[in-house]
Parts: C-alpha cells; sequence; structure tokens
C-alpha cells in the first residue's frame, strides 16, 4: 500500500503527517509505504497511492484522483489521524 503526504513544499508538514502516519499504522499493523511531497510533485507519485494525506487547503488541488483523499485537520493530533486512516482502511 502506498500513501502520499502532501503540503506546499513538501517538506515541513507533510513529513510531520508522514512521520505520524507511519506510527500510528504501525501501531495498527498496516504495512504501507507513506511519501512525503510537494503539491506540483503529487500526480508523479499518487499515481498508485491509496491515500492521499493533506490540510484542507490543497483539497481542490488535488483534482481528479482514484486515492482516498483524507483531509487531516491537525497534523499532530495522532488520534484524528488513527481514526481518519482506521475508516479508510477498512
Amino acid at each position: 500500500m502506498k500513501i502520499v503526504a502532501i503540503c506546499g513544499a513538501g517538506v515541513g508538514t507533510s513529513g510531520v503527517l508522514k512521520v505520524n502516519a507511519e506510527r500510528v499504522l504501525q501501531r495498527l499493523g498496516f504495512d504501507a509505504a507513506v511519501v512525503a511531497v510537494d503539491l506540483a510533485s503529487l500526480h508523479a507519485e499518487a499515481d498508485d497511492a491509496q491515500i492521499i494525506l493533506t490540510s484542507p487547503e490543497f483539497v481542490t488541488a488535488i483534482g481528479p484522483t482514484f486515492a482516498d483523499v483524507i483531509v487531516v485537520e491537525n497534523y499532530f493530533d495522532t488520534q484524528e489521524l488513527t481514526a481518519k486512516l482506521q475508516a479508510a482502511l477498512g
């Protein structure tokens, strides 16, 4: 499984989201590759992604995708991230 975390530059907030998603996925027992990218690189990285993690301001910029788009309000809230990933992963 591939999960893409995006932000404007692909370094700061997407990096935090990537690390927290990896921690949550490990606790949930899911094996996934999580990558952090900037918005400009999204389509090259997200072609085979099952999930895209982002903040509300980037949702409209994502465009059409087959991936589940999960909007995360607080990148540091692992409870929010856990609940949203569990809902997406079943």
